[in-house]
């Protein structure tokens, strides 16, 4: 497949260049409106299947009105005139038809309003009659509308403005860093080329993918920001193989089929083991997990095969001038990198390598260190509590929690069935602070609504939670409590398949790279020192409350239940992205006949830069999240960044040829070295010793 791709790329580069200019078109054409058609699915954060899930179901289907309210209108100098005005505008909304009695704060200054949504309608309709009630409120004075509907709107459009955003940050120090990184223009501009046709294609394939299953607005996230930032490092790698190979053979076609066959294999390895590592997010029966898995799981194989078909088809029309634009100083330093002249890398290296142990124990104690906050994680939900301060869902909410009693915030609700004596019976035994009487909802269907007192998340009413569904007979317990217990229940059971399947498929795949049993286990191992030295420092920021002015963002005394699963995924498929990049490249020179020491010194030279420099670019692609004013896309892009920095520095740069002078060759056991090493050309390549042969 290799083989073909650089035979048309050289045969056929106008061709190749057309059709990838059509694609951009019909993406562009059609990609650009998916952020505003995603988000249709019902709650993304429910466990499909769960026990709440079914007491919500089990309330809409016997009431014919949704199981909580989906319009909260907080009031303020309530007046019966205003209270009026407002109860006519959300009944001319034939959507909401019950509205619930008037509730008093505790100090008398506000009133809350809530309606009900009438069930057997799409949750997209609730959310479109939401917006509207909210538009006709807005000519009321001290009036501010949450509630469900609208809070999940008002979530996807900040999701929308806030990528955005990001995209304006990103781009133009993506622009001058990768000038800086190819000390070229010309060759600058063709990452950012990819990342661009990479994001337009991703968002066309959502797009498609949403007409078959509903797609969460978060996955948009990983469209751009991983799409971009796989776009940006399969780009260095090929660019920079490309120079390598025009500084031996020069401006000719086998140039272009050899950085094919080469860099090309190593971004092929790649996109299928980052998609394959994002793609196990797709297990986890939650549609924010689910859309964040199918979203990686294309997204990365579209970024490795944008890069592989129009960078050579752009390689043989440049020729030398890939490195055009080009201050001259700068120019002369990139011809030496081309020509693999030892530089700091390889001598670092070396230096590693003559004290390994000191070095390995070294770096594993300081990510020890920086995992260490991991181990008092604690973790909360999704409310409107991830809104910014300004909208009025987070206005409504933060004035719930403030000054209504607690027992009307977060409810326990069972649905029973049977008699009223049944229903009398569940509710005599429930222990709570407040337990109401059992409301009839349909033939021999009742409501027992409870409450601890305390907010959703707190133990008290976890354990509620607990009691009410150990209590003898069929109850179907639900609520906001109820759902982050049956979101919990369910990541912990996945988790293990999971992280199973992440480690079965890495190793497969970093096997079949490499030829080694050895380098896959021990990559396995460094991915997890990664992972955990991320969530350590994660805990240090977000759940202890620092930088909070830095990255704006307010404190919540944890972290949000699935953002280290993402991380997990994503993280791991990023670690051992970058773990390709060095030991396809030390394999490549072991292959060669060069020792074990002298071929991680020189895989390092060669790929040292690349990968400092894909994870700086990566960084800004993805660390632009930051900027998010929805704390778990902050924390998901922060995090990212994060661990893409330590793998590529403490643990690619410091561990790696550390413990690979340690084991010597049993880094290849079982492999053994191909007879008589590798071609004259390919020795030539990776041997920076062999300078100044160049071949025309």
């Amino acid at each position: 497949m290799l083989r073909a791709l650089g035979e048309l790329a050289v045969r056929r580069p106008w061709r190749v260049l057309a059709a990838a200019g059509a694609f951009a078109v019909v993406a562009a054409g059609a990609g650009l409106a998916t952020p505003h058609l995603l988000g249709r699915g019902s709650n993304d954060f429910v466990a499909r299947g769960s026990e709440s899930l079914r007491a919500e179901r089990a309330v809409e289907a016997a009431s014919g009105l949704s199981a909580a309210p989906q319009v909260l209108v907080l009031v303020r100098r309530p007046t019966p005139q205003r209270l009026a005005r407002v109860d006519t505008v959300i009944r001319a909304e034939p959507v909401f038809p019950v509205i619930a009695p008037p509730l008093l704060s505790r100090n008398g200054k506000e009133v809350l309003l809530a309606a009900y949504a009438r069930a057997g309608v799409s949750q997209r309709v609730w959310r479109t009659a939401a917006e509207r009630v909210n538009g006709r409120l807005a000519g009321i004075g001290d009036v501010a509308m949450g509630g469900t509907a609208l809070a999940t709107v008002q979530v996807n459009r900040q999701v929308q403005r806030d990528l955005t955003f990001a995209e304006e940050v990103a781009f133009p120090l993506l622009l001058l860093l990768a000038f800086w990184v190819f000390r070229s223009l010309v060759a600058a501009l063709l990452p950012l080329l990819c990342g661009v046709l990479t994001i337009l294609g991703g968002l066309l394939v959502l797009r498609l993918v949403d007409l078959a299953t509903p797609v969460s607005t978060y996955a948009l996230n990983i469209v751009t920001g991983i799409g971009l930032g796989l776009g940006i490092d399969y780009s260095l790698l090929l660019v920079s193989r490309y120079r390598e190979e025009l500084a031996w053979l020069g401006p000719c076609p086998d140039a272009v089929r050899r950085t094919v066959a080469t860099a090309g294999r190593t971004v092929a390895f790649s996109s299928v083991t980052v998609a394959a590592a994002i793609a196990t997010l797709a297990i986890f029966p939650l549609g924010f997990l689910r859309s964040m898995g199918i979203a990686g799981g294309l997204v990365a194989p579209l970024a490795g095969l944008i890069s592989l078909t129009v960078l050579p088809a752009l390689f043989v029309l440049l020729g030398t001038r890939v490195n055009a634009l080009s201050p001259r100083r700068w120019r002369r330093a990139a011809e030496r990198a081309a020509r693999g002249e030892r530089g700091g890398w390889y001598r670092l290296a070396h230096a590693l390598m003559r004290r390994p142990i000191p070095v390995a124990i070294a770096a594993t104690a300081l990510l020890l260190v920086l995992a260490q906050p991991f181990l008092s994680i604690r973790f909360t939900g999704v409310d409107a509590s991830v809104l910014p301060p300004k909208l009025s869902s987070r206005i409504v909410d933060t004035a719930l929690r403030r000054d209504f009693p607690t027992t009307a915030v977060s409810p326990v609700y069972a649905v029973i069935r049977g008699t009223e004596a049944d229903a009398r019976a569940y509710a005599a035994a429930v222990r709570a602070p407040l337990v109401l009487a059992p409301l009839r909802l349909g033939p021999n269907v009742w409501e027992v609504r409870a409450s601890s007192g305390k907010p959703f998340l707190d133990q008290a009413s976890q354990r509620l939670v607990g009691q009410m569904r150990a209590l003898p007979g069929s109850a179907l317990v639900g609520g906001s409590t109820a759902q982050f217990l049956d979101q919990k229940h369910t990541l912990g059971a996945m988790l293990p398949l999971a992280a199973g399947l992440l480690a079965a498929v890495t190793f497969l795949l970093l096997w079949a790279a490499t030829r080694s049993l050895v380098l896959p286990l021990k990559a396995l191992v460094m991915n997890v020192l990664t992972l955990s030295a991320t969530f350590g420092i994660l805990v240090f920021v977000f759940q202890d409350g620092r930088l909070q002015g830095l990255l704006d963002y307010r404190r919540q005394g944890a972290l949000e239940l699935t953002a280290p699963i993402v991380l997990f995924a994503v993280a791991f498929g990023l670690a051992t992205d970058y773990g390709v990049f060095l030991l396809t490249r030390i394999k490549e020179a072991w292959d060669s006949g060069l020792p074990n020491r002298e071929a991680v010194a020189v895989g390092l030279e060669r790929t040292g830069r690349i990968i400092t420099a894909a994870a700086l670019l990566f960084c800004v692609a993805v660390g632009a999240f930051a900027t998010s004013q929805i704390i778990i896309v902050k924390e998901i892009g922060v995090g990212i960044a994060l661990a893409v920095l330590i793998d590529a520095s403490i643990v690619r740069a410091l561990l790696v040829p550390s413990l690979m002078a340690i084991l010597g060759r049993w880094n290849w056991w079982p492999a053994s070295r191909p007879a008589g090493g590798a071609e004259a050309g390919e020795r030539r390549s990776v041997d920076p010793g062999r300078r100044g042969q160049r071949v025309r």
